[in-house]
């Protein structure tokens, strides 16, 4: 994967702070830090568009026929079975 130089300009309060997650350990440089702010965005739009499908998916889909008390029940077993509960 290629590289692009950018020039970046940021306040002092954010080129303080940018510098305190290196300092304390968390970045060996400026560039590393702002790619993980890219990747973290990244990461976080990917879950937003997969929630917004969902939720699209599931307005499709109509009234069911089936309780609250009973949707719940099945949502419960299959978290659990996906050892997420």
């Amino acid at each position: 994967m290629g590289t692009v130089r950018q020039s970046i300009t940021f306040t002092e309060q954010q080129e303080k702070w940018i510098k305190s997650q290196i300092e304390e350990g968390y970045f060996t440089n400026d560039s590393e830090y702002i790619r993980d702010l890219v990747r973290q965005d990244q990461r976080r739009n990917d879950k937003l568009a997969k929630l917004k499908l969902a939720i699209e998916e599931g307005f499709e889909s109509g009234v069911s026929s089936q309780s609250v008390s009973n949707i719940m029940e099945n949502v419960e077993k299959r978290l659990s079975q996906d050892g997420k509960l």
